[in-house]
């Protein structure tokens, strides 16, 4: 059967994305890393440009992708247990550095146990499947992640079983959680610790006394859900991510070894109990192939620099890059949302304008991330901005020149 009458429909449905202005641009393909020489730090080459460009765009907030001790740590497991782990983890398809590597992030996080997916939305996605059932009720932040949104539909979790508070507001979800129907036995309360787009941070103290204060109401309590993915490695003193900066924690914990940590997959911490009723229940982790090897075993390697001496060091100066760019900002009159996180958004409240920023700022070797209308609200428009630990004050320095001429 010919895919003539598909393609031609399916042409039709990608143009009105475009009419909307939700398509995707066409992606760039990075085609050369250059190592940080002097006051530099690294560039990056992309195929059809001569130029070097400064990533004001990844989610690599250590800077560990390049570490020579993640190469090594990769080259090596792979070479012994192979490039692919040749199943799935039930069906022997688990080797020693997945192990390894779900009982050196649960002792990061601080929890008994963890299971590792092969990326963070697959973990939201097994979590709801694990935690829903027929009276489950679901309360979640209105600017939760995509993930969190989908794992609710997967799991089948119905209209009248789940509730959407506004964004950090503790005194919604004391209402949503005053009005759960009769009947439920288990409430499951979700949100982002950081939240992607804004750079904000879920007021999970609040959050966990509102919570304590209605545990007791239902037959399972009140269990909370943090999605910590851009939190994890980042954020904090040491980097415990969004609970060491609240001095609070949620009952469980998902984060993900693609950002901070500079590898690639996902996780789970909680309960031991949690953790086996996920490898029983999650079919993201049941029923597709692991990680390999070589990323377990150089994920291991990436949380035990973030947890020593360097580790420590690269946060420094990723708070310090951080806060060097968002005093910039300030001085020359550039408006942002507040915090340390090193997601820093530049609200520039124009769909043209943004655009034209985003292009100046690639002309001049700067890429960045444009949100216009209707991905994100008249008024709203947004160019996010992303501090790593490899930016050099003079990256900053260079980046907040190319804004002052373009804004």
């Amino acid at each position: 059967m010919s895919l003539d009458r598909l393609n031609a429909a399916l042409v039709k449905e990608v143009a009105g994305l475009e009419q909307e202005g939700r398509a995707k641009a066409p992606e760039r393909v990075i085609v050369g890393y250059v190592p940080p020489t002097g006051d530099r730090g690294p560039r990056y080459r992309l195929r059809g440009s001569d130029r070097e460009f400064i990533r004001m765009n990844s989610n690599s907030y250590l800077s560990l992708s390049h570490h020579p001790a993640l190469i090594e740590a990769a080259d090596h497991a792979c070479r012994a247990f192979g490039t692919g782990p040749g199943a799935v983890r039930f069906i022997d398809g688990t080797s020693a550095p997945h192990a390894e590597l779900e009982a050196r992030i649960a002792r990061f996080v601080g929890r008994p146990a963890a299971r590792v997916f092969n990326s963070a939305y697959t973990s939201v996605l097994g979590l709801g499947l694990t935690l829903s059932g027929p009276d489950t009720y679901w309360i979640g932040d209105e600017l939760n992640h995509n993930c969190i949104i989908r794992a609710m539909r997967i799991a089948n979790v119905a209209k009248e079983q789940r509730e959407i508070f506004r964004h950090n507001d503790v005194d919604d979800l004391r209402r949503k959680l005053e009005r759960v129907p009769k009947g439920v036995g288990r409430v499951v309360v979700i949100f982002d610790g950081i939240f992607s787009m804004r750079g904000d941070h879920a007021p999970l103290d609040g959050i966990a006394r509102l919570v304590a204060e209605h545990d007791g109401r239902f037959r399972d309590g009140v269990t909370t859900v943090m999605d910590d993915s851009h939190g994890i490695g980042a954020y904090g003193r040491t980097g415990r991510g969004t609970e060491e900066h609240c001095g609070a924690r949620a009952d469980i914990v998902v984060g993900t070894f693609g950002k901070a940590f500079g590898v690639n997959g996902g996780f789970v911490a909680g309960s031991a109990e949690l953790i086996e009723a996920v490898r029983q229940k999650a079919d993201t982790y049941i029923y597709t192939n692991p990680l390999g090897a070589a990323d377990g075993a150089a994920a291991v390697t990436a949380v035990e620099i973030a947890d020593g001496p360097e580790g420590r060091e690269r946060l420094a100066n990723l708070n310090a890059r951080t806060d060097q760019f968002r005093q910039g900002l300030a001085a020359l009159g550039l408006e942002s949302i507040p915090g340390p996180h090193p997601i820093v958004p530049l609200l520039v409240r124009d769909t043209q304008r943004t655009r034209a920023v985003v292009r100046g700022l690639y002309d001049r070797g700067i890429l960045a991330v444009g949100l216009t209308f209707p991905v994100v609200p008249k008024g709203d428009e947004t160019i996010r901005l992303q501090i790593t630990a490899a930016h050099t004050k003079a990256d900053i320095d260079q980046v907040l020149a190319a804004l002052a001429a373009l804004t």
